[in-house]
Order: structure tokens, then C-alpha cells, then sequence
């Protein structure tokens, strides 16, 4: 497969970069189904080419996965720990040849895509460590000659299926740890960022993971999602994307009753109370919505602001919001980079009509940048109203809609007229009202005076249509865990005769 070179001149160590599909220990240049194109979103320009496997090369995939899980699951979780250390380790000495390569094919400016590659391998680090922590439990049985053991083993064979906005982190965070479990995993890496998911397959290797027990295909989804959800070797998929795509993978998973972990679609309010501390607001706010430009599935997608305060912070936000630079993710100072494709502009650009033509007003923004193609500019809009499109559907991009409210049973009850329920934020300095109001909210995350909530060491994930299960944490590794329960017999406390 090709590069264009000049793109990847920035990079340190050129051997980072892979157009190869990785399978069992070898690089896969030759897809049955032909290839596919990775364009720089910046400029709309192809950068590489990689191969799209065909169904029967995705199913060798497996078969080295469930022939190498044996050998990995045999290992001692110490063994273990100290590959994903040694993997770790090789990704943050390669931490800006990774930004790099995100920044070219998924668009983000480049101190976020630092950013982004040191939280992706805190995932490796984290779960490293926890490996060695996996614990089974003993109780007394019902009878006094016995025991209840349970144990915590290894789910088996496991499929990831990632998303563009965070190439390198949502892997990370689903191969660590089934990785540490003892698990074997194939990653389904987003057609329009394989290449931060074949580097970190190349570090893999570096690192001394076997052949078979993490392997990277690239490939048309449509072709090779039906294989990785139908095949009775794979007992454990892990997805983070839309809601519509998790629940067509669940619907296929479900003939083989696979374990799952969905990640799914959001629509986060964010309330800010009258009490709220209006810079750390504003600073918060910014931070939640314009991260990634926007496409981020818990960014924020509804602002409410309580009437006392909202002319200030609506104002204050604006003038801020407006100054944010729009560029490339490799020119200095970018604070905002490009949309993933032409889809994304449309529906940002759909949202912001509907809501004008509602009678919202824009205070910041509005349309496409100056410099055309996928840059759009930063927007703030003012007086949107709880029934608009923008407040029902996630919008993925750099829009702030603030909508006024004068009740805090009322905003909470808005917050939560929604589908889903991955994360919502509030800004307050009262804490009976903090306490009230995170009790109420439908979300399983809540950030309270704050706009960046993500960490390895919480819990991430989300209810209702938002998805199933957690990622990060010491739960984390509990999603590629299964217990076995063990009656033993003559374990007990029965005294043997004199």
C-alpha cells in the first residue's frame, strides 16, 4: 500500500507508520477486497492507501486469535502485566510520532492529539497494573465440609470496534484490558483512522505480544462486521459509536449470546445555575463543547443557563468562543481543526438552520470558516428553545446552543427528556443543590464544576440508550471477566475423625 511521504516527513520514526492490516504476528498488504483511501481532513487529500480485507481473511484473524488465547491465558498475570508495561512504555517515547499521525487523518490540533495519546496509554499503564489484581473470592458453603470458590477467568476470543474522534485512546482503552484479563483481541479500527491503530500495533509487537493475540484488520464495515458479530469464536465485543450501529451489532451478537460493551451516542445537557462561578463556568463549558471540535460523545450538546445569569455568561462565552483559532491541527496556536468529512459539516450546518429559523440568534459563528472545505467556525447560539433539533439530536460539532431556564425542576426535567444518558455537567456553588440535582439527572457520568470528566481511573460509560457496561477503572477489566463457581466438597471446616 502507499503514503504520500511528505505528509509523514514530521514523523521520528518512519516505521511507525503501517498501511498493512496486522494478522497473527504478520503485516497484511493484500486485501481480497481491494483497498481504500485515508484523506487528511484538512485537506480533503488522500495520504494512504490500506487494504480492505475480505470476510475470509477477517475469519483467519479470529482463528489466530483462538488459537493464541490458550498460550496468553496460560501466562501469569505478572507475565502478562509486564508486556502491557513494556507497551506502555514504547508508547510514550513514540507519544509525538502517534500525535502526529492523528492529527493527519483524523484532523484534531496537534496539542490535543498529545493530549489524546497520553490518555491512551494511561489505559495501558492502568491496566497493566491491574492484571495482577484480578481476584477471585471463597465463602463458607451452606455445609460445613464445603466451599464456595468463584474464580474470575479470561471471557475468551474479543472484538473491538472503534470509532474516528479517538483513534488511539479507544482502543487502548478495550485492548489493555482484555489484554491484562488474559483475553485475545482483533481491533475493527474506523475506516477513516486505521493508521494510529496499526501503529499501536506496531508498538504492540515491539513490545513482545504474541502473535494472534492482538490483531488489527482493516476493511469495509459492512463486510466485515457481520463476521466479527456472527462468529461463535468471538465471545466478547466491545463497541463505541452510534447508537443506530450498536444496536444492529448487538442484534447480529445476540445469535451467539456474546458478552458486550457498548459505548453509544449521547446528547449531554449542561446546567448552569445562578450560583454557578461564572468564569469557571465559562472555562468549563468550553472545554466540554469544543474538544475535538466538537465531535466528542460526551461534549457537551445543550447548555441551560438560569435566567439570573444568562445575559452574562452568554455574553462572556461568545467573546471567548469567538476567539478560538480554526486551522490545521499541525499549524501552531490551532485550536479548533476540521470536521471527519463532508457529512459532518452538513449536520452541523442542518442544526444551526433549524434553530435560526426557530428564532435563535447567533452570537458567534454561524456557517463555514473562511477557509472553506470541513473547517467550521466555532458557533454560539442564543435563545434556542428545549423542542429545536439541536437540543434532540447529538450534533458532533462546534455548536453551543444556550437555552434559558428559570426552574430547577424544570431543567432537570429537559436535561433528561432524551434518549440517552452518557454524561451531562453542572456549574453550581451549592452543595445541597449539587447532591439534588446529580441525584436527578439520567447519566452515568456527571461532571460538577467541571468540562473534562474523562480519566483512566473512572468508571466511563453511560445508561438508557447510551450504552452497556464501563470502561477505565477497576471495573474496567470486569467486562472481560467471566466468574466460574466451584462447589468443593470436603474444603470445609468439618473436623476429620480422631
Amino acid at each position: 500500500m502507499t503514503t504520500t511521504a511528505n505528509d509523514f516527513d514530521v514523523l521520528d520514526d518512519p516505521t511507525l507508520l503501517r498501511t498493512a492490516a496486522y494478522v497473527d504476528g504478520a503485516w497484511i498488504t493484500d486485501g481480497e477486497s481491494g483497498s481504500f483511501a485515508v484523506d487528511n481532513p484538512a485537506t480533503g487529500r488522500a495520504i494512504a492507501e490500506v487494504p480492505a480485507l475480505s470476510a475470509d481473511q477477517v475469519a483467519e484473524a479470529l482463528d489466530a486469535a483462538e488459537r493464541a488465547q490458550a498460550g496468553w491465558r496460560a501466562l501469569s498475570a505478572k507475565e502478562r502485566s509486564k508486556v502491557l508495561r513494556r507497551w506502555f512504555d514504547l508508547t510514550e517515547t513514540h507519544a509525538d510520532d502517534l500525535a502526529h499521525i492523528i492529527v493527519l487523518e483524523q484532523g484534531k490540533p496537534l496539542a490535543e492529539a498529545r493530549a489524546e495519546v497520553a490518555y491512551a496509554a494511561s489505559f495501558i499503564e492502568w491496566f497493566a497494573e491491574e492484571a495482577k489484581r484480578v481476584r477471585g473470592e471463597i465463602f463458607d458453603s451452606p455445609k460445613a465440609s464445603g466451599r464456595v470458590v468463584v474464580l474470575q477467568e479470561p471471557v475468551g476470543v474479543c472484538v473491538a470496534v472503534t470509532p474516528w474522534n479517538f483513534p488511539a485512546a479507544m482502543i487502548t482503552r478495550k485492548a489493555a484490558p482484555a489484554l491484562a484479563a488474559g483475553c485475545t483481541m482483533v481491533v475493527k479500527p474506523a475506516s477513516q483512522t486505521p493508521l494510529t491503530a496499526l501503529a499501536l500495533a506496531e508498538l504492540a509487537e515491539r513490545a513482545g505480544v504474541p502473535a494472534g493475540v492482538l490483531s488489527v484488520v482493516t476493511g469495509k464495515a459492512r463486510e466485515v462486521g457481520p463476521v466479527l458479530t456472527g462468529s461463535p469464536i468471538v465471545r466478547k465485543i466491545s463497541f463505541t459509536g452510534s447508537t443506530e450501529v450498536g444496536r444492529q451489532l448487538l442484534q447480529e451478537s445476540a445469535l451467539t449470546v456474546k458478552n458486550a460493551s457498548m459505548e453509544l451516542g449521547g446528547n449531554a445537557p449542561i446546567l448552569v445555575f445562578d450560583d454557578a462561578d461564572i468564569p469557571t463556568a465559562v472555562d468549563g463549558v468550553l472545554a466540554a463543547k469544543f474538544r475535538n471540535s466538537g465531535e466528542s460523545c460526551i461534549g457537551a450538546n445543550r447548555v441551560y443557563v438560569q435566567n439570573g445569569i444568562y445575559d452574562e455568561f452568554a455574553k462572556a462565552v461568545a467573546e471567548r468562543t469567538a476567539s478560538l483559532v480554526v486551522g490545521s491541527g499541525l499549524e501552531d496556536g490551532v485550536q479548533i481543526g476540521p470536521l471527519i468529512d463532508e457529512a459532518a459539516v452538513e449536520k452541523v450546518a442542518e442544526h444551526i438552520a433549524d434553530a435560526t429559523g426557530g428564532g435563535a440568534t447567533v452570537l458567534a459563528g454561524g456557517g463555514v470558516h473562511d477557509r472553506g472545505g470541513r473547517f467550521f467556525a466555532p458557533t454560539v447560539l442564543a435563545e434556542v428553545a428545549p423542542t429545536m433539533l439541536i437540543t434532540r439530536e447529538e450534533t458532533f460539532g462546534p455548536v453551543l446552543p444556550l437555552v434559558r431556564f428559570e426552574d430547577e425542576a424544570d431543567v432537570v426535567r429537559w436535561a433528561n427528556d432524551t434518549e440517552f444518558g452518557l454524561a451531562a455537567y453542572l456549574f453550581t456553588k451549592d452543595a445541597e443543590r449539587t447532591w439534588r440535582v446529580a441525584a436527578a439527572l439520567e447519566a452515568g457520568m456527571v461532571g460538577i464544576n467541571t468540562g473534562l470528566i474523562s480519566n483512566e481511573i473512572a468508571p466511563f460509560g453511560g445508561i438508557k440508550q447510551s450504552g452497556l457496561g464501563r470502561e477505565g477503572s477497576v471495573h474496567g477489566i470486569e467486562e472481560y471477566l467471566e466468574m466460574k463457581y466451584l462447589a468443593w466438597e470436603g474444603a470445609g471446616t468439618t473436623q476429620p475423625d480422631a
